[in-house]
Order: structure tokens, then C-alpha cells, then sequence
């Protein structure tokens, strides 16, 4: 229920989009915008809101549905192939990665969030949550998670053009901060690159390589913080074991406290 307002003439508890995000619902920023199209009631009234405080999550429903008690942090990873679309639905009618989850996540799986988005022509490892809290922290460039990328990209590029990259780069007036880049040996004029990124700005690496005169032709992401795809089959999703979860949580608590 929504306590009183205490003596500051602060509400006490969290606000309603925090507490639906820790409870699997969806992101904050999708849940204001489900606030603004009338679908979140609390006790049969649609909430007006998003500064709607609440201590807990009694009498909320989404859609006509109660909301369940947060369930405990799960993390998956995901090998998404190409040619899927990292949302729920989409419009033109294109498949997307909820579509293959649907044969590759175990049946008592908790409804999972994407951290972050790979483009219909990314493939690689994509990491899905239940807690919408985790998700916007790992995707906040300020936490300062890194990813990491194969591309496999055509043209010619030095490794000394690429080292230039650690001090990051301004393009058409967007910054890019550090990115550490390094050549593999490549057939041709196709050439592999691995790159890390912390920021995760969108189509970063793919707007670097072509600012370097490259044409990307394919681009894995292989990592994500301390998490690697691995041998993980292409289509395939697994759940992170929970001491691997419970250390980059506590990684990240601390690095927001430093």
C-alpha cells in the first residue's frame, strides 16, 4: 500500500516503476510509458503517475493481471543468431529473439529482460534478466561494463590506426570513449578485429570501423563483463550459475561506491 508522507514531505518507499523493474515487469523507462497508456491500476484505479510511491506491490496489476512477489535475480545468456530482432514484437512482422527463447529456456524461467540490444545483423552472446534494476544498471555506460566484439570487417586497417582508438574518437560529433582494439590475422582484404567497449553506444563498433574505412561483414559479440559465449550453441540460452551472478553483482555495488 502507499504509506503516509514522512516529516521532510518525502514519501516513504520506492517509486512504482523501481518496484515493478526489481519485480520483472519491464524496464523504467517502458514501464512510465505503460503508466502513460493507462495499463497499471493499484486497487482497480489506473495509476496516473509515475511518482506514485508504494512499500510494496499489493493491489498492483498490469494489464488486468496482479503482479507477482519479485522473484530472486536469475541471469541468462542467449546465443542469438542473425535475423532476429532483440524485442518482444515487431511491427514489420519480423521474428524476433522471444520467439526462439521459446525453445531454448526452461519452462519455469521467470519472463526475462534483454541487457542491452544486438541489431537484426549482430549475433552473439545477449544476456536476459528478471530484475529490470540489474538490467539498467549493467546498461548504464557509467558503470562501465565492458563488451566485447569479433568483426569481421573489409578493407585495410593498421593495429597502430587502432591503438589510436584507447583515447576514443569523435565521429560526425558524437564521442566514443575508450575503446581497446586489436587486429587478428585476416585472409584477403577481410580482416578480424576484437574491440572493447564500455559504453555501448548504438551501432558503436560497426560506426568506428566504417569511420576507419572498413565494411563490417559479420560482428559477434563474444563477452559481456565476465561473461563469455563461449561454446554456447548458436540459438541456445543458459542461466548463469548463481555465485557467478552473486560476484558481478557485488563487483558492481562496489564499483558504484568507488
Amino acid at each position: 500500500m502507499t504509506k503516509s508522507p514522512r516529516s521532510d514531505d518525502r514519501p516513504e518507499g520506492d517509486r512504482i516503476a523501481k518496484l515493478l523493474a526489481r519485480a520483472g515487469v519491464a524496464s523504467r523507462r517502458e514501464i512510465e510509458r505503460m503508466i502513460a497508456d493507462g495499463r497499471i491500476t493499484q486497487d482497480g484505479k489506473v495509476v496516473e503517475t509515475p511518482a506514485t510511491f508504494l512499500t510494496s506491490l499489493k493491489g498492483i496489476s498490469v494489464d488486468g493481471k496482479p503482479v507477482a512477489k519479485p522473484e530472486p535475480t536469475q541471469l541468462y545468456a542467449f546465443h542469438k543468431p542473425t535475423g532476429l530482432i532483440t524485442a518482444e514484437r515487431d511491427m514489420a512482422g519480423r521474428a524476433t529473439i522471444y520467439q526462439a527463447l521459446t525453445n531454448s529456456l526452461p519452462k519455469d524461467a521467470p519472463r526475462l529482460m534483454p541487457v542491452g540490444r544486438l541489431d537484426l545483423n549482430t549475433e552473439g552472446l545477449l544476456l536476459l534478466t528478471n530484475d529490470g534494476a540489474l538490467k539498467r544498471q549493467m546498461e548504464l555506460p557509467s558503470s562501465g561494463v565492458p563488451r566485447t566484439y569479433r568483426a569481421r570487417a573489409f578493407g585495410e586497417v593498421s593495429q597502430d590506426q587502432l591503438e589510436e582508438l584507447i583515447n576514443g574518437i569523435t565521429i560526425d560529433g558524437v564521442r566514443y570513449g575508450s575503446i581497446d582494439a586489436n587486429l587478428e590475422r585476416g585472409k584477403g582484404r577481410n580482416q578480424w578485429i576484437e574491440m572493447t567497449i564500455t559504453e555501448g553506444k548504438n551501432r558503436e563498433v560497426r560506426r568506428v570501423l566504417e569511420y576507419l574505412g572498413m565494411k563490417v561483414n559479420r560482428l559477434i559479440r563474444i563477452a559481456y563483463g565476465p561473461f563469455e559465449l563461449g561454446e554456447l550453441p548458436r540459438g541456445q540460452a543458459v542461466r548463469i550459475r548463481k555465485g557467478d551472478l552473486d560476484r558481478f553483482v557485488s563487483s558492481l555495488k562496489k564499483a558504484a561506491r568507488e
